[in-house]
């Protein structure tokens, strides 16, 4: 029987919900490797509408199952009903989406919250010895939820290529290992399942993002 994987979604957009083309990258290995994509978003509020023009907030409000649903097609599912009894892993693509509405993590870093439906979800895969596969920033869920986990968002010295990389030393203070990595690379904690990998961490051509998300769904396929 094909795999069953459960991909989570946190709106449509890189500024406000999920990053569009690391979604695409999952949805698109997946079929390649005959598993069933099951996708599913929370039923809440974005914390914030971004124009993605202009790179600023609007007064709009839109909910995050929602706008996931588009890049789903539409075929998508509350996250209250996902029951992990029925799925073989897990998969959270990257975009400000993951630390704006699945955790706090854009406005209070280190010392963020996750939501409680997405920290539920997270355990329960990592309780059931199922693996999860994290890129981009959602890497920091895991590092918040399981103190001493193995991951990577990359590097962790910020430079042109790594702008972002003051996010490994903020996971490293919360007790998880990071580990540098290069944007086609994945790394694999094979004590917790978890399978990382930077994605648009790192400014490179998007080829190089696609094969690293592509690893990334390869290696949580064969951990499942």
């Amino acid at each position: 029987m094909a795999r069953r994987v459960a991909v989570v979604l946190a709106g449509c957009g890189v500024f406000d919900g999920t990053e569009i083309h690391e979604a695409s990258a999952v949805l698109v290995q997946l079929s390649r490797e005959g598993a069933q994509a099951e996708v599913y978003a929370p039923n809440i509020p974005q914390m914030h509408v971004v124009d993605h023009v202009k790179g600023q907030p609007t007064q709009e409000q839109r909910n995050v199952l929602v706008e996931s649903a588009r890049i789903a097609r539409g075929n998508i599912k509350d996250l209250a009903t996902l029951d992990v009894k029925e799925l073989d892993a897990l998969i959270i693509p990257g975009g400000f989406g993951v630390a704006k509405n699945l955790s706090t993590w854009a406005t209070q870093g280190k010392n963020c919250s996750v939501s409680r439906e997405v920290e539920g979800v997270l355990r329960a895969f990592h309780a059931a010895h199922k693996p999860i596969g994290l890129c981009c920033i959602s890497p920091v869920l895991a590092a918040k939820i399981f103190p001493g986990c193995e991951v990577t968002v990359g590097h962790d010295t910020e430079c042109e290529q790594w702008p972002y990389a003051k996010t490994a030393e903020a996971m490293k203070e919360l007790g998880c290992r990071h580990v540098n990595s290069q944007v086609s690379e994945v790394h694999v904690d094979h004590k917790n399942l978890l399978v990382t990998t930077s994605a648009f961490m790192c400014n490179a051509p998007i080829h190089h993002i696609h094969d690293g998300v592509g690893r990334m769904v390869k290696e949580v396929l064969r951990l499942a």
